[in-house]
């Protein structure tokens, strides 16, 4: 958004800041913070992992600032407003990417976010917060994992909470551990067959008796077993003349699923909602493409609707006075793709078969 003009006083930010009270023992404790089980192993398959990154660096390096609407003969224009404390830094103990990029962290995994209020200026509005992991919230109203709008009952690890001092975060797309569960499961399948394959430190085959009396079901089992230990510390072996190894006739690439998983990764990169070429997913065809232009992709793609989340949620009435709103710096961050504005290359091609 572009600005028209300036306005030269102070927003509320002098104010005297006074601490809340009655804050909720758990908010703090980090001890007893978590990302929650879905989220530790959504982030083990690449693709989700990739994705987020990509989405939480972004929000990350941004920064907001504080606008008004003001009404003129010629019908209006959009001022904008010094920055309060907290806009730079909204837990002035960690810094503001750290805060941003974990709520856009949880939008993207829960499809909602929670910063609980640490302090208070004197006219009421919040001065600082404290993000809260989505994993350790509870609401008693709505079970999820889709939200129909702000809770009015809110648990963190076990304790209410009082509504009033906590900023709800309401993503427009769903989370990703609800929409994208099956995907997920399928891809950590699909990776932990190719692994088993991975540590097999010998030929795939099968042992064949050709001679002598034959050996029960039992006996064979052992002479297997025996086989494989003996070659995971030694590559040389030895049979007899009644026993041959037979090794199996198989594509690696088959017996690693590399074509079903390069299939999983792709489903993933739709329900993560990012172009597969910004997680090295190879499409079939050459692209081209330029630093800003991937930037531009990744704002369009995946990041637009959880920043934009947070503008919104960060300009309603219980944060900011009436008339009042924030946004984060996009056009500065997808214009910074050179540090001394030195023409752009030009396009090059790049093959996507990272």
């Amino acid at each position: 958004m572009a600005f028209r003009k300036t306005a030269t006083k102070p927003a509320f930010s002098a104010a005297p800041v006074k601490a809340q009270a009655g804050r909720a023992s758990q908010v703090g404790s980090l001890f007893s913070y978590s990302v929650g089980a879905g989220v530790q192993a959504a982030l083990t398959v690449p693709t989700i992992s990739r994705a987020r990154d990509l989405i939480v660096s972004m929000v990350g390096a941004l920064m907001l600032r504080q606008y008004s609407h003001v009404n003129t003969p010629a019908g209006g224009e959009v001022v904008e407003l010094p920055l309060e404390t907290w806009m730079s830094r909204p837990n002035p103990d960690v810094t503001p990417g750290f805060t941003y990029s974990r709520t856009a962290s949880d939008l993207f995994m829960f499809g909602r976010a929670f910063w609980y209020v640490k302090t208070r200026y004197a006219n009421g509005f919040p001065a600082s917060f404290e993000w809260m992991p989505a994993a350790n919230v509870t609401t008693a109203d709505q079970a999820g994992p889709f939200w129909f709008g702000p809770s009015q009952d809110i648990y963190f690890n076990g304790f209410k909470l009082p509504t009033n001092d906590v900023i709800q975060f309401l993503s427009p797309i769903d989370g990703i551990l609800a929409t994208g569960q099956r995907a997920i499961d399928i891809a950590l399948r699909l990776d932990q067959a190719a692994r088993r394959f991975a540590t097999n430190e010998i030929a795939a085959g099968y042992l064949r008796q050709v001679g002598g009396e034959p050996m029960s079901g039992e006996e064979l089992g052992d002479l297997a077993a025996a086989w494989s230990d003996a070659r995971k510390t030694n590559a040389i072996g030895a049979l007899n003349e009644h026993v041959t190894f037979v090794e199996f006739n198989s594509d690696p690439s088959k017996l690693q699923l590399q074509e079903g998983r390069q299939h999983a990764a792709l489903e993933l990169s739709r329900v993560a909602n990012i172009p597969p070429y910004l997680v090295g997913i190879p499409t079939g065809g050459m692209t081209y493409q330029n630093a800003q232009q991937a930037r531009q992709d990744l704002y369009l793609f995946g990041a637009k609707p959880y920043i934009q989340c947070i503008e919104q949620t960060l300009s309603l009435p219980n944060v900011l006075p009436r008339g009042r709103h924030v946004e984060f710096d996009v056009d500065t961050y997808l214009r910074s793709w050179s540090v001394d504005d030195t023409p752009a290359p030009a396009e090059v091609p790049v093959n996507d078969q990272v």
